[in-house]
């Protein structure tokens, strides 16, 4: 009989669910709406109905489901397994891990849904090999995943914040309370908002922005230049503190591909002295990661 994981990767727009066998290969795939505007009860219970759907259907796969592996957002204790705080998902000091094990009867592996894609990249997708890596999702926001040594930096669940440090001092204000964070000037959602008060004009998105700078539209390619100075301000100072050998760039803004990537690696170079360069390069496993990496932390725990 096969032996297999059940995986949740738990956003705020969707449940993203797996079946993952043990060399790490999805078997099986399913999504569905986060319940996020019905409050935290109907969030926990909507993930847990999910998880035992997983479990049935690898069971009916004649296979042994061994574990539960479920990520989250927000701040995440991964040692007593609580949800601390998920403003967008309603709940606080939530202790998710013995909830869900008590409601599905098997062990269930809990952490950080960055963290945990940040730890399949290594594994198993673009920095597979590397030890020392950073892999930085850019999407509706920003985040990070700090590899060292392979093990994921915790730093009781609020390592990461990339999308926190200040680049700006004068700039946008953000959702935190700080201003001229690198997620209110350089995500996504900044670059479309930042063209759309730039310009005058509207856009559907940062890709909409992104197909406008490969035109050659000037106020799009002005707010991009502008956001990629931010993201190698932040990146340069990860690299002066943690001399990573990779950083991977995910999220919605990396499907740019090299339109990104190619300036990036310019603005980060320049910026750099002694430091070591990193190999800079493009998510491997797509929106799959958080959904991998909680199958790899319930193989870990079932191990």
């Amino acid at each position: 009989m096969d032996a297999l994981v059940a995986a949740v990767d738990l956003g705020g727009s969707s449940l993203k669910g797996a079946l993952v066998d043990r060399a790490g290969r999805v078997v099986h795939r399913s999504r569905r709406a986060t319940p996020h505007e019905a409050g935290a009860d109907a969030v926990v219970q909507a993930l847990a109905t999910f998880a035992a759907e997983l479990v049935a259907q690898g069971r009916r796969r004649d296979a042994a489901v061994t574990g539960v592996g479920v990520a989250v957002p927000g701040i995440v204790d991964e040692a007593t397994g609580t949800a601390i705080l998920s403003a967008n998902l309603g709940w606080r000091d939530l202790p998710l891990r013995a909830e869900l094990a008590a409601r599905l009867g098997l062990p269930v592996a809990f952490g950080h849904d960055v963290r945990a894609g940040g730890l399949a990249e290594v594994r198993l997708g673009a920095a597979r090999g590397a030890e020392d890596v950073v892999v930085v999702p850019i999407g509706t926001g920003i985040a990070a995943a700090v590899l060292v040594g392979g093990r994921p930096v915790v730093g009781g669940g609020y390592a990461g914040e990339l999308g926190h440090v200040v680049v700006d001092p004068s700039g946008d204000p953000c959702r935190c309370g700080s201003r001229g964070c690198l997620e209110a000037v350089a995500s996504a959602a900044a670059i479309a908002r930042r063209y759309r008060a730039r310009s005058g004009r509207t856009a559907d998105g940062a890709a909409d922005v992104a197909r406008r700078v490969a035109d050659g539209d000037p106020d799009a390619c002005a707010v991009w230049n502008e956001a990629i100075g931010f993201l190698a301000d932040a990146l340069a100072t990860c690299v002066s503190l943690l001399a990573p050998e990779v950083v991977v760039v995910g999220g919605g803004l990396a499907r740019s591909g090299d339109l990104l990537l190619a300036p990036l690696r310019a603005a980060l170079d320049a910026r750099l002295s002694f430091q070591r360069m990193p190999r800079l390069v493009r998510a491997a496993l797509g929106d799959e990661a958080g959904c991998v990496g909680a199958a790899l932390l319930a193989m870990e725990a079932t191990a």
